[in-house]
Protein backbone atom coordinates (compact mmCIF):
# COMPACT_ATOMS: atom_id res chain seq x y z
CA UNK A 1 0.00 0.00 0.00
CA UNK A 2 1.35 3.17 -1.00
CA UNK A 3 0.42 6.74 1.54
CA UNK A 4 0.97 10.04 -0.61
CA UNK A 5 1.49 13.30 1.84
CA UNK A 6 0.63 16.83 0.74
CA UNK A 7 1.52 19.91 2.45
CA UNK A 8 -1.15 22.35 3.05
CA UNK A 9 -1.15 26.13 4.01
CA UNK A 10 -1.36 25.04 7.36
CA UNK A 11 2.41 23.89 8.63
CA UNK A 12 1.35 22.33 11.18
CA UNK A 13 -1.25 20.17 9.33
CA UNK A 14 -0.21 17.35 6.48
CA UNK A 15 -2.91 15.84 4.39
CA UNK A 16 -2.13 11.42 3.52
CA UNK A 17 -4.03 10.24 0.88
CA UNK A 18 -4.63 6.43 1.11
CA UNK A 19 -5.79 5.55 -2.19
CA UNK A 20 -9.19 4.56 -0.80
CA UNK A 21 -12.17 5.86 0.58
CA UNK A 22 -11.99 7.08 4.52
CA UNK A 23 -15.78 7.94 4.98
CA UNK A 24 -16.96 6.05 2.71
CA UNK A 25 -20.64 6.58 1.85
CA UNK A 26 -20.86 9.49 4.20
CA UNK A 27 -20.67 12.53 2.50
CA UNK A 28 -19.52 15.36 5.55
CA UNK A 29 -16.29 15.32 6.99
CA UNK A 30 -15.59 14.23 10.48
CA UNK A 31 -12.89 16.46 12.73
CA UNK A 32 -11.61 14.85 15.87
CA UNK A 33 -9.63 16.36 18.94
CA UNK A 34 -7.34 14.83 21.02
CA UNK A 35 -9.60 14.04 24.11
CA UNK A 36 -12.71 13.64 21.84
CA UNK A 37 -14.79 10.26 22.11
CA UNK A 38 -13.59 8.49 19.25
CA UNK A 39 -15.01 5.15 20.38
CA UNK A 40 -16.89 5.14 16.71
CA UNK A 41 -13.77 6.24 14.84
CA UNK A 42 -10.60 3.29 15.25
CA UNK A 43 -8.88 4.58 13.33
CA UNK A 44 -8.53 8.01 14.74
CA UNK A 45 -8.45 6.31 18.35
CA UNK A 46 -5.37 4.41 16.98
CA UNK A 47 -3.73 8.10 15.51
CA UNK A 48 -4.17 9.26 18.77
CA UNK A 49 -2.03 6.85 20.46
CA UNK A 50 0.96 8.59 18.78
CA UNK A 51 1.94 11.39 21.41
CA UNK A 52 1.91 14.89 19.25
CA UNK A 53 -0.87 14.25 17.19
CA UNK A 54 -3.63 17.01 17.83
CA UNK A 55 -6.66 16.75 15.69
CA UNK A 56 -7.68 14.20 13.17
CA UNK A 57 -9.80 15.20 10.14
CA UNK A 58 -11.31 12.64 7.62
CA UNK A 59 -12.46 13.74 4.40
CA UNK A 60 -13.99 11.44 1.66
CA UNK A 61 -10.50 10.23 0.71
CA UNK A 62 -8.15 11.69 2.68
CA UNK A 63 -6.84 12.24 6.33
CA UNK A 64 -5.61 15.81 7.71
CA UNK A 65 -3.27 15.46 10.82
CA UNK A 66 -2.31 18.20 13.03
CA UNK A 67 0.36 18.05 15.46
CA UNK A 68 0.99 19.52 18.41
CA UNK A 69 3.57 22.50 19.33
CA UNK A 70 7.04 22.21 18.84
CA UNK A 71 6.79 18.35 17.28
CA UNK A 72 8.58 18.08 14.22
CA UNK A 73 6.89 16.58 11.04
CA UNK A 74 10.14 14.49 10.21
CA UNK A 75 9.86 12.61 13.41
CA UNK A 76 6.08 12.76 13.72
CA UNK A 77 5.63 11.15 9.59
CA UNK A 78 6.78 8.00 9.52
CA UNK A 79 4.80 7.04 12.73
CA UNK A 80 1.42 8.31 11.36
CA UNK A 81 2.30 6.88 7.90
CA UNK A 82 2.46 3.49 9.68
CA UNK A 83 -0.22 3.52 11.52
CA UNK A 84 -2.61 4.18 8.91
CA UNK A 85 -0.85 1.58 6.23
CA UNK A 86 -1.54 -1.09 9.14
CA UNK A 87 -4.33 -0.10 10.09
CA UNK A 88 -5.90 -0.45 6.15
CA UNK A 89 -4.05 -3.53 5.26
CA UNK A 90 -5.63 -4.96 8.51
CA UNK A 91 -9.24 -4.21 6.97
CA UNK A 92 -9.87 -1.27 9.85
CA UNK A 93 -13.08 0.83 8.60
CA UNK A 94 -12.30 4.09 10.04
CA UNK A 95 -15.55 4.91 10.98
CA UNK A 96 -17.79 2.15 12.50
CA UNK A 97 -20.56 4.52 13.04
CA UNK A 98 -21.82 8.56 11.95
CA UNK A 99 -20.20 9.99 14.77
CA UNK A 100 -23.32 12.27 16.68
CA UNK A 101 -22.70 15.84 14.60
CA UNK A 102 -21.67 18.67 15.97
CA UNK A 103 -24.44 21.28 17.04
CA UNK A 104 -25.44 23.79 14.40
CA UNK A 105 -26.82 26.20 15.69
CA UNK A 106 -30.06 26.42 13.32
CA UNK A 107 -31.68 29.73 12.48
CA UNK A 108 -34.63 30.65 10.93
CA UNK A 109 -34.82 32.26 7.60
CA UNK A 110 -38.05 33.55 5.61
CA UNK A 111 -38.52 35.04 2.35
CA UNK A 112 -36.11 36.87 0.32
CA UNK A 113 -33.21 35.84 3.51
CA UNK A 114 -34.07 32.40 2.85
CA UNK A 115 -33.31 32.36 -0.82
CA UNK A 116 -29.85 34.29 0.07
CA UNK A 117 -29.01 31.66 2.34
CA UNK A 118 -29.80 29.00 0.16
CA UNK A 119 -27.56 30.92 -2.79
CA UNK A 120 -24.52 31.48 -0.15
CA UNK A 121 -25.05 27.12 0.94
CA UNK A 122 -25.30 26.49 -2.73
CA UNK A 123 -21.91 28.25 -3.53
CA UNK A 124 -20.21 27.00 -0.54
CA UNK A 125 -20.98 23.62 -1.61
CA UNK A 126 -20.40 23.81 -5.07
CA UNK A 127 -17.30 26.01 -5.09
CA UNK A 128 -15.92 26.89 -1.91
CA UNK A 129 -15.71 23.25 -0.37
CA UNK A 130 -13.88 21.66 -3.21
CA UNK A 131 -11.03 24.21 -2.91
CA UNK A 132 -10.97 23.79 0.37
CA UNK A 133 -11.05 20.09 0.60
CA UNK A 134 -7.73 20.20 -1.60
CA UNK A 135 -6.04 21.75 0.62
CA UNK A 136 -7.25 18.97 3.45
CA UNK A 137 -9.91 20.82 5.39
CA UNK A 138 -13.34 21.94 5.14
CA UNK A 139 -15.66 25.17 5.65
CA UNK A 140 -19.00 25.36 6.56
CA UNK A 141 -22.14 27.54 7.15
CA UNK A 142 -23.09 28.70 10.41
CA UNK A 143 -25.22 32.02 10.27
CA UNK A 144 -26.12 34.90 7.99
CA UNK A 145 -27.14 38.31 9.25
CA UNK A 146 -29.60 39.85 6.71
CA UNK A 147 -29.37 43.02 8.83
CA UNK A 148 -25.67 43.82 7.88
CA UNK A 149 -25.06 41.67 5.06
CA UNK A 150 -22.50 39.48 7.29
CA UNK A 151 -21.71 35.44 6.11
CA UNK A 152 -20.13 33.52 9.56
CA UNK A 153 -18.59 30.13 8.15
CA UNK A 154 -16.02 28.20 10.26
CA UNK A 155 -12.42 27.13 8.70
CA UNK A 156 -12.32 22.95 9.82
CA UNK A 157 -9.48 20.32 9.48
CA UNK A 158 -6.23 21.94 8.11
CA UNK A 159 -7.52 25.17 7.36
CA UNK A 160 -8.80 25.43 11.12
CA UNK A 161 -5.75 27.83 12.54
CA UNK A 162 -4.27 28.03 9.38
CA UNK A 163 -2.07 31.01 9.33
CA UNK A 164 -3.54 31.71 5.57
CA UNK A 165 -7.36 31.03 6.47
CA UNK A 166 -7.90 34.91 7.29
CA UNK A 167 -7.02 35.97 4.56
CA UNK A 168 -8.99 32.71 2.19
CA UNK A 169 -12.13 34.20 4.24
CA UNK A 170 -11.58 37.91 3.03
CA UNK A 171 -10.11 37.92 -0.14
CA UNK A 172 -11.44 34.55 -1.61
CA UNK A 173 -14.50 33.50 -0.39
CA UNK A 174 -15.61 37.13 0.54
CA UNK A 175 -15.07 38.42 -3.08
CA UNK A 176 -16.86 35.27 -4.50
CA UNK A 177 -20.20 35.50 -2.28
CA UNK A 178 -20.12 39.51 -2.52
CA UNK A 179 -19.68 38.89 -6.42
CA UNK A 180 -22.68 36.11 -6.79
CA UNK A 181 -24.92 37.25 -3.75
CA UNK A 182 -24.54 41.02 -3.56
CA UNK A 183 -26.78 41.51 -0.42
CA UNK A 184 -23.68 40.01 1.23
CA UNK A 185 -20.87 42.66 2.42
CA UNK A 186 -18.58 40.78 4.46
CA UNK A 187 -17.51 36.97 5.93
CA UNK A 188 -16.26 36.42 9.30
CA UNK A 189 -14.61 33.42 10.82
CA UNK A 190 -17.28 31.50 13.05
CA UNK A 191 -15.89 30.59 17.18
Amino acid sequence: MFIQTEDTPNPATLKFLPGRDVLGKDPYPVHLNRGDDVSNAPLAEMLFMIPDVSSVFFGSDFISITKSGDAQWKHLKPAVLGAIMDFFVAGGVPMTDRIAAERVEEHEYEGETLEIVEQIRELIELRVRPAVAQDGGDIIFRHFNDSDGTVYLQMRGACAGCPSSAMTLKSGIENLLRHYVPEVTRVEQAV
